[in-house]
């Protein structure tokens, strides 16, 4: 008895849970059809002499799409090409063109792309000309099919990764998609010298680590970088390794001035949380900075239920507007920074294939400083007293989907 009554009382939460997903994601679909999009400040930094490289920062998806296919179109040897949603828009197409070019005159030409992200473009798109030196990897949808069980099988290929020649490096939070280049707003970084060879390193052991049979295996060159100041780590859930978010407890710990974080998802596991209210009650200014409304509006009702300790314990939270913000960046005490692909939320932390990049460059920290502020020019902060006269449904939609926390 006792036991049927326990299950119908699960059963009966999760049915209320699937209803309010239900009602938010249809709510907001219509939402989105009534709203434009497109108006933000823009950042235009230099680029940067950090040890023997060069690093640009892209904040505007023309820019970086541009560098891109110019980088590209100058291909002399090898291209690696890793991103998690490839669009078929004219940008996803016309990527798709330049590449199949370049492998035709000649160049070694290796593709990733995740399944699961991609499922609703059409399979044609998917499809690339023959040419015997162009390698294409989908990553699937279960990457151990004989443990459906193991969490494991479920990890995405969140990376999004460019190298040409091992000399010229793109790694950030941009997709590809027409959509991105002007109605989002993302980071990237462009490295240009030895420390290019780190990124091309993540690609070359996912590759070989999942290119299976009939795709040919990558030499590892072994010309890795040792420059303390470019530091590029990977998450590898098949590995059992998470290193960006031991990087983001480590900076978050030593930070003595302010910690300013740029992140699309807001949902920091307990470890991460103590140290942002850790670091504010010791008087550190820590600002986060998160879209007003993102393209995931479950992820963004997960988020609010930190707003209440993080308001009352002296962490601003800055509201983007008018723009989906993308970016998954962070600067500390003008000497640490980093970009990267992974978010602030479990699935990127502790789930699945992510790739950051570290830097300590008092130069770039400032530059990163400066794009945070013009970006903070376009958010409204939420204060305590705004927050406590929330609805009491909106009260209760964030306790129905408490639950659901550990997931992503």
């Amino acid at each position: 008895m006792i036991f049927h009554l326990l299950l119908w009382g699960v059963l009966t939460v999760l049915a209320a849970q699937l209803l309010v997903i239900c009602v938010l994601v249809t709510t907001d679909a219509r939402r989105k059809r009534c709203r434009s999009q497109g108006g933000f400040p823009r950042s235009r930094p230099t680029p940067l002499e950090i040890g023997d490289s060069e690093v640009q920062v892209y904040t505007y998806g023309e820019d970086l799409y541009a560098a891109m296919l110019h980088a590209i179109q100058q291909a002399q040897e090898r291209i690696v090409f890793e991103t998690f949603i490839w669009k078929d828009d004219a940008l996803g197409q016309r990527f798709k063109q330049e590449l199949q070019c370049t492998a035709k005159r000649g160049v070694q030409v290796y593709l990733i792309f995740d399944s699961f992200a991609n499922l609703v473009v059409p399979r044609r798109f998917k499809h690339f000309a023959p040419f015997p030196n162009l390698h294409v990897l989908h990553y699937p949808l279960l990457s151990w099919p004989w443990h459906p069980l193991h969490l494991r099988s479920y990890a995405r290929d969140h990376r999004k990764i460019l190298v040409v020649d091992g000399q010229t490096a793109f790694v950030g939070g941009y997709n590809i998609g027409a959509r991105y280049a002007t109605e989002w707003r993302d980071t990237h970084v462009r490295i240009t010298g030895p420390a290019a060879w780190e990124v091309e390193n993540v690609f070359i052991d996912f590759w070989n680590a999942h290119g299976g049979r009939g795709l040919p295996r990558l030499p590892d060159r072994g010309t890795r970088d040792w420059n303390p100041r470019i530091n590029v780590y990977r998450n590898d859930p098949h590995m059992l390794i998470f290193p960006i978010r031991t990087a983001y407890l480590e900076a978050i710990d030593r930070a003595q001035r302010h910690i300013y974080l740029s992140h699309a998802y807001f949902i920091p596991d307990r470890m991460i949380l103590r140290g942002l209210l850790t670091a504010a009650a010791r008087g550190v200014d820590v600002r986060i900075l998160l879209p007003a409304t993102s393209n995931h509006t479950v992820a963004d009702w997960l988020a609010r239920s930190y707003y209440t300790q993080c308001v009352t314990s002296g962490i601003h939270l800055l509201l983007y507007q008018h723009a989906m913000m993308h970016a998954k960046t962070a600067t500390i005490d003008g000497v640490w920074s980093t970009v990267g692909t992974a978010n602030l939320d479990r699935l990127s932390l502790v789930g699945n294939f992510e790739v950051n990049v570290e830097f300590y460059d008092e130069a770039l920290a400032q530059q990163m400083e400066d794009i945070f502020g013009r970006d903070a020019s376009n958010t409204r902060e939420l204060t305590p007293e705004q927050w406590q006269r929330r609805p009491l449904l909106e009260r209760f939609v964030e306790t129905m989907l408490l639950p659901l926390r550990p997931f992503l």
